[in-house]
C-alpha cells in the first residue's frame, strides 16, 4: 500500500470516527439535554398571574393530571396550563392546520395544503362560532387561553418543546411562537370533522370506477349492508312526520341526475382524503341486568389514524366544591388545545362516541360564464361568486396569494384541491381531472363543496354540556348542539339507565340521494333543511339490555330519512353482539377487556370452510392444514396462522381483482367492505369476477381462484421465510404499529425521525375485527389506524374503571411518559382510571400547587 493511500485511509478513518462521535454526542448528550429543557415542572409551587385562588394538580403514576380548583376560571386555566406543559408542539401544529398556516412553519411544501384549508375557511367559521357562544362557554375558552399563554410567557421555543430546537435550527430560523387564542381551540372541531367526514371516499371511488366498470359491477363492489348484521336502533317509533330525504337509497346507481343538461356526470371525483373506511370506533353498553355489579358497564375505543403523540390527553377536572358557579366534576379524554373532557364520565353519567359516517357532503358542478369566470349559472341567470383573497406567509419564501370563490352551495374547491384540478404540474404524476373522470363536462366548470361543517356550529358547547349533565334528559339536551361531526352517542348513568342518541345535521335533499355529484346550475338538488333532532335515531333502556355501536347501520331499514348508504359493514358489531349474548355468565370489566382485545376474524370464519375443502395437493395441502386446520381464527400477535391467513387474503384479492379494470388507487384495501364483497361472491361460484381475464383458454370459477391464491401463498411464504414452514413468523412480526411524529417524524431524514418516532410494536387484530388494527392490502401489514384508546367505565364504582391509550401523556421526546403506555396498549393491558381522591392521592407521584 502506498504512503499516499495510507494517508488517505487514515484521514478517512479519522473523519468517520469524528462523525461517529458527533452523532453519538447529538443522540446521547445534546438531544436528551435539550429535550429536558422543555420538561415541565410538576412539583412544588408556582405563581400564576390571573388565578383567582390556589389550584392543586396531582399527577399519578401514568403522568395523568388531576386538577382541583375552587372556581370555573381556575379549573380551565389550569387545564390550559397543563396541556401546554405536555403537548404544546401538538397544539401549535393543529392550530396551523385549522387556520391554513402550515407554510409559516414548514415552508413552500405546505402551500397547496394551506390553499385548500383557506378555501374551506375554518378560521372564519371559528370566529363566527365564538360570537355565538354562551357567556359560560366564552368564560371557559378564555380561561383556558389564559392558562396556555401563562405557560408560554417568558419561555424560549427550546424551553417549550424539542421540536422547536430542530425547527429553528434546521428549517425555519425566524419562527416564533404566537399567543394562543380561543379561535385556535375552536378550529379543532373543524379538523376533527374533516377526519370523520363520512362517505366521501366511497363517492370518489364509485365515480372513478364508473369510467371503466359497468354500474352493475360497481354496485357489486359496494354491496348493501348485510341483512344479518345488527342495526344500532333495530326498531323506532312509526309516528314520524316528514318524508324520505331525496331519492330512496338503493343499490342501483341512478343515471338521470344530469340528463336534462345532456352531460354524463356519473363519475365525478370527490374531495380530499383516501377512500378507506378506517375512521371508526367501537362502543357498547350493558345494563345492570347483564352485569355482575348490577349497574351498567360502558366501553369505548375510538379508531383513528396512528399518531405520535396520542391524539388523546387523559385528565380529570374537579371543582372544589362543585356548585352552580363551578359545575364540573369530570374525568376522561381531552384534546390538547380544547378545554373540557371529550369522552369520559362525571359523578353521575358516562358516555362514549363512535362515528356515524353520514352523508353530509355533496359536490356541485357549476357552469361558469366563459366571459367572466367569477360568475356561475343558477336557474338560468349568471350569479357573481363571493370572493376573498387569502395571503399565505411562506417560511423562507415569497408570500402566495390565494383567490377564493364561494357559491351559494359552498366554496369552489377545484381551484385548490389537486385531484379536482385540470391543470397539473409538468413533472407531476397526477392525471388532469377531466381525464381521470372520463366524463363530458361543461367547457368552463368548477366544483363546489356543500358540507355541514362549513356552517357555524359551536359544537364544543355540546361537549361541555356532557361534562355537566346529570341525567338522560340533560345529556340529550346537550346532544342537540352536537351538529358536526355526527356521532353515535352512548350513555349510562348511576341510576342504571342506558341510552343511545344520534345527533347531527343530516341533510334533507330535494332531489338525489347524495351518492353522486349533482348539477349546481339549478335549485333542484339543493338541501332543504336537516332531519329534525326529535326524529333522529335514539334508544333508552332497550329490552335487550345492551346497545352496540361500531359504525354499523344505525336505523331500521324502514326509517324514513336518508342518513347514509355507506355504513361500515357490521362485522365488528356482529362479533360484539355475539360476545354479549354468549357471555358465560354475568359480565364484568374483565370480560369487557377480553371483548375489546378480541381478535377473531369473521372473514376467516366465512372463508375457512371453503379453503379447507379445496382439493389441494402435496406441499400446498400440507402447509394449509398445518396453519389453518386447527386455527381458532384469533389474529393474535403470536399466531403463525393469522399471518398465513392474512397473506392468503391479500393474494386472494389480487387474484380476483388484479386483472380487472380497476385503477391502482382503488384496488382492494382488504377491509370490511371487501369482506362483504367476497362473501357475496362466494355464493356465486360462476360469477364473472372469478374469471381471470388474462387466460383466454379457460373460464375460471370460484374454487379455481381460491386454490390458486392458496398455492401462491405457500410459494411466497417459502420464498420469504424458507422451506421450513414451522418456523415461519407470527402475525405480530409483520403486523406492527410504528408511532411517527406527524411533522418532523415524517421528514424523510432518518436520524431526525429517530429522535421522535417510537416502535414498532407487535400487535394483534386487523380490519373488520373488534381489535381494530388496520392495514392495506398491496402496501404492507403495518398498522395504519388503530384503537386510539380503550376505556371501560364501571358505573357501580368509578374507581374500578379501566383505560389505556397508545403512547403516553407527554409530547416531549425522551420524557418518561412519552411512550410508556405503548407496551400496555399493544399487549391488551389496562391501568386504573382513578377518580376519587382516595384513589388519586395514594398513587400521586407529583403535586404541583398553582397560586395567584
Amino acid at each position: 500500500m502506498s504512503l499516499v493511500l495510507r494517508r488517505i485511509l487514515t484521514v478517512a478513518f479519522s473523519i468517520l470516527v469524528i462523525l461517529a462521535l458527533l452523532v453519538g454526542y447529538l443522540n446521547f448528550v445534546w438531544v436528551p439535554q435539550t429535550a429536558q429543557k422543555s420538561f415541565p415542572q410538576v412539583e412544588g409551587e408556582l405563581r400564576l398571574t390571573g388565578l383567582q385562588g390556589p389550584v392543586d394538580l396531582y399527577r399519578d403514576s401514568m403522568g395523568i393530571p388531576h386538577i382541583y380548583a375552587t372556581t370555573l376560571h381556575d379549573l380551565f386555566m389550569a387545564q390550559g396550563y397543563v396541556h401546554a406543559q405536555d403537548r404544546f408542539w401538538q397544539m401549535d401544529f393543529w392550530r396551523h392546520i385549522g387556520s391554513g398556516r402550515l407554510s409559516e412553519m414548514f415552508g413552500a411544501s405546505q402551500v397547496q395544503t394551506d390553499a385548500f384549508l383557506r378555501t374551506l375557511g375554518w378560521r372564519q367559521l371559528a370566529e363566527q362560532e365564538y360570537q355565538m357562544l354562551s357567556s359560560e362557554s366564552k368564560a371557559i375558552l378564555d380561561a383556558y387561553t389564559e392558562g396556555v399563554n401563562a405557560y408560554l410567557a417568558n419561555r424560549t421555543p427550546v424551553e417549550v418543546s424539542l421540536e422547536y430546537a430542530i425547527l429553528t435550527t434546521l428549517l425555519n430560523r425566524t419562527y416564533t411562537i404566537e399567543p394562543w387564542t380561543p379561535i385556535h381551540s375552536l378550529t379543532w372541531a373543524k379538523a376533527m370533522a374533516w377526519d370523520l367526514r363520512g362517505n366521501m371516499g366511497a363517492e370518489i371511488e364509485r365515480a372513478i370506477l364508473l369510467k371503466t366498470l359497468s354500474p352493475e359491477q360497481v354496485n357489486e363492489l359496494f354491496p348493501p349492508y348485510p341483512a344479518e348484521h345488527p342495526r344500532i336502533v333495530p326498531e323506532m317509533p312509526k309516528a314520524f312526520s316528514g318524508r324520505q330525504s331525496g331519492s330512496p337509497a338503493t343499490t342501483v346507481l341512478h343515471f338521470n341526475a344530469l340528463d336534462q343538461a345532456a352531460i354524463n356526470l356519473n363519475s365525478l371525483a370527490g374531495v380530499l382524503g383516501p377512500g378507506g373506511a378506517g375512521i371508526g370506533s367501537n362502543s357498547w353498553v350493558i345494563s345492570g341486568e347483564r352485569s355482575l355489579t348490577g349497574k351498567p358497564l360502558l366501553a369505548n375505543d375510538p379508531h383513528l389514524g396512528i399518531q405520535m403523540p396520542s391524539i388523546w390527553y387523559q385528565i380529570s377536572l374537579h371543582c372544589r366544591p362543585k356548585s352552580d358557579m363551578c359545575p364540573f366534576e369530570v374525568a376522561g379524554f381531552s384534546f390538547a388545545g380544547v378545554p373540557g373532557v371529550v369522552i369520559g364520565h362525571n359523578e353521575r353519567i358516562a358516555w362514549g362516541f363512535t362515528n356515524v359516517g353520514p352523508d353530509v357532503m355533496d359536490l356541485y358542478v357549476l357552469k361558469l360564464n366563459p366571459a367572466n369566470l367569477n360568475q356561475y349559472e343558477l336557474n338560468g341567470q349568471w350569479i357573481d361568486f363571493e370572493t376573498r383573497t387569502e395571503m399565505l406567509q411562506v417560511a423562507g419564501g415569497e408570500s402566495v396569494q390565494v383567490n377564493v370563490r364561494v357559491s351559494r352551495f359552498g366554496p369552489v374547491i377545484s381551484d385548490t384541491y389537486g385531484p379536482l384540478k385540470d391543470e397539473v404540474e409538468p413533472d407531476s404524476q397526477a392525471t388532469p381531472f377531466k381525464d381521470q373522470a372520463g366524463i363530458e363536462l361543461p367547457t368552463s366548470y368548477a366544483i363546489a363543496l356543500r358540507w355541514t361543517a362549513l356552517e357555524p356550529n359551536p359544537v364544543f358547547e355540546a361537549i361541555w354540556g356532557f361534562n355537566k349533565a346529570q341525567n338522560w334528559e340533560e345529556f340529550r339536551q346537550a346532544a342537540r348542539k352536537f351538529t358536526v361531526p355526527a356521532q353515535n352517542l352512548l350513555y349510562a348513568d348511576v341510576e342504571g339507565n342506558i341510552g343511545y342518541q344520534m345527533p347531527g345535521n343530516i341533510p334533507l335533499r330535494n332531489k338525489g340521494d347524495g351518492r353522486l355529484p349533482v348539477p349546481g346550475w339549478t335549485d333542484e338538488y339543493a338541501w332543504t333543511g336537516y332531519i329534525p333532532f326529535e326524529q333522529l335515531p335514539w334508544a333508552f333502556n332497550p329490552a335487550s339490555g345492551y346497545i352496540v355501536t361500531a359504525n354499523n347501520q344505525v336505523p331500521p331499514d324502514d326509517y324514513p330519512y336518508l342518513i347514509s348508504t355507506d355504513w361500515d359493514y357490521g362485522y365488528r358489531a356482529a362479533r360484539i353482539v355475539e360476545m354479549i349474548e354468549n357471555a358465560p355468565g354475568k359480565i364484568d370489566a374483565a370480560y369487557f377487556q377480553t371483548m375489546q382485545t378480541d381478535s377473531e376474524s369473521l372473514n376467516a370464519r366465512n372463508l375457512l370452510p371453503l379453503v379447507l375443502a379445496l382439493p389441494a395437493q402435496g406441499r400446498t395441502a400440507e402447509v394449509r392444514d398445518y396453519f389453518l386446520k386447527s386455527w381458532n381464527r384469533q389474529e393474535t400477535a403470536d399466531s403463525q396462522a393469522a399471518l398465513f391467513f392474512e397473506r392468503y387474503w391479500w393474494n386472494l384479492l389480487m387474484e380476483i381483482f388484479g386483472d380487472e379494470a380497476i385503477p391502482v388507487e382503488y384496488q382492494p384495501a382488504g377491509g370490511a367492505r371487501w369482506y362483504a364483497v367476497v362473501q357475496n361472491l362466494l355464493q356465486q361460484p360462476n360469477s364473472a369476477w372469478w374469471d381471470d381475464k388474462n387466460t383466454t383458454d379457460k373460464i375460471e370459477t370460484r374454487d379455481d381462484i381460491l386454490l390458486r391464491a392458496l398455492e401462491v401463498t405457500v410459494n411466497v411464504g417459502e420464498e420469504k421465510y424458507g422451506k421450513d414452514y414451522t418456523r415461519w413468523p407470527v402475525w405480530g412480526a409483520e403486523h406492527r404499529a410504528m408511532f411517527r411524529n406527524a411533522t418532523l417524524g415524517k421528514s424523510g431524514i432518518a436520524p431526525l425521525e429517530a429522535l421522535f418516532n417510537r416502535g414498532p410494536f407487535a400487535t394483534g387484530g386487523g380490519d373488520g375485527i373488534v381489535n381494530a388494527t388496520a392495514w392495506d392490502v398491496g402496501v404492507s401489514f403495518e398498522v395504519n389506524w388503530l384503537p386510539s384508546m380503550r376505556m371501560i367505565v364501571d358505573l357501580s364504582n368509578w374507581d374500578n374503571s379501566l383505560t389505556v391509550h397508545t403512547t403516553g401523556q407527554s409530547g416531549h421526546a425522551y420524557h418518561p411518559h412519552y411512550i410508556d403506555l405503548a407496551d400496555l396498549w399493544s399487549t391488551g393491558q389496562y391501568y386504573p382510571m382513578r377518580w376519587s381522591e382516595q384513589a388519586v392521592l395514594p398513587d400521586s407521584k407529583a403535586h404541583l400547587r398553582l397560586t395567584p
